[in-house]
């Protein structure tokens, strides 16, 4: 029985493709397209492995980078009064980016804004008496993405010896790998994402182990976290468990 699972927290092939590039420290204007087509390739592989429900644009994306590929492996045209001469076969697409990363960067500004304002018009920590101290300040960190988590995952699964496998209800338990995150952060504030897997020395067990962190990060049991972009990823406890079935 193989294990499903759709988060809210998963977002389009836009923002896979931005992800990649600030990873690699690309210039968006000038892609390596076979390394982007290359990785975000990878990343579908693994969101398959996991049996997630891979949205069908992620899909239109990835013919659509292995038309681009394939174009930028054609000799120049002999027409060179051609209306395709010096098109850059990347600029659709850069152009796409260019405008997703300016839609979402003005949706974070307003989200900022929106939070800058909440904050100063929010009354004194006396207050709220039911709030402990050192949960007024918290220090700054980053959204996470799922596609941290996956690149996370991609590291772990490159420790684990390559061999086929199958996620079934007979090799693995989802339901005790849930009780065994859970059980790390009752002895720790926070856990290091890959200390997770020490115990995993197959890829079913370290496969369960991942669904396992999504399930409690869907249901808000868990926060994942990072002090920096591309920074090591920790995981802790929320405020205000909810609970497992």
């Amino acid at each position: 029985m193989s294990y499903q699972i759709k988060l809210e927290i998963f977002e389009g092939p836009l923002d896979l493709l931005l992800h990649l590039i600030r990873k690699h420290e690309i210039n968006i204007y000038d892609i390596p397209i076979a390394l982007i087509t290359s990785q975000y390739l990878q990343y579908l592989e693994i969101m398959k492995s996991l049996d997630m429900e891979i949205a069908g644009e992620f899909l239109v994306m990835a013919s659509t980078l292995t038309h681009v590929k394939s174009r930028m492996l054609l000799p120049p045209p002999e027409n060179p009064e051609s209306d395709e001469d010096g098109v850059d076969p990347r600029d659709e697409l850069v152009q796409r980016l260019l405008e997703y990363k300016r839609f979402k960067n003005a949706a974070l500004d307003l989200e900022e804004k929106e939070h800058t304002w909440s904050r100063v018009h929010t009354r004194p920590a006396e207050a709220h008496p039911d709030v402990p101290p050192n949960e007024e300040e918290e220090p700054l960190l980053f959204d996470f993405h799922l596609f941290d988590l996956l690149s996370a995952l991609k590291d772990v699964i490159a420790r684990v010896p390559d061999e086929q496998f199958e996620i079934t209800a007979e090799t693995v338990s989802i339901t005790e790998k849930i009780s065994y995150i859970l059980g790390r952060l009752e002895s720790a504030e926070t856990v290091l994402f890959g200390d997770l897997f020490e115990d995993s020395v197959t890829k079913p067990q370290v496969i369960a182990t991942f669904l396992a962190l999504l399930e409690l990060v869907k249901t808000r049991a868990v926060k994942v976290v990072q002090v920096e972009h591309f920074g090591a990823i920790r995981l802790m406890k929320s405020v205000t468990e909810t609970p497992m079935g």
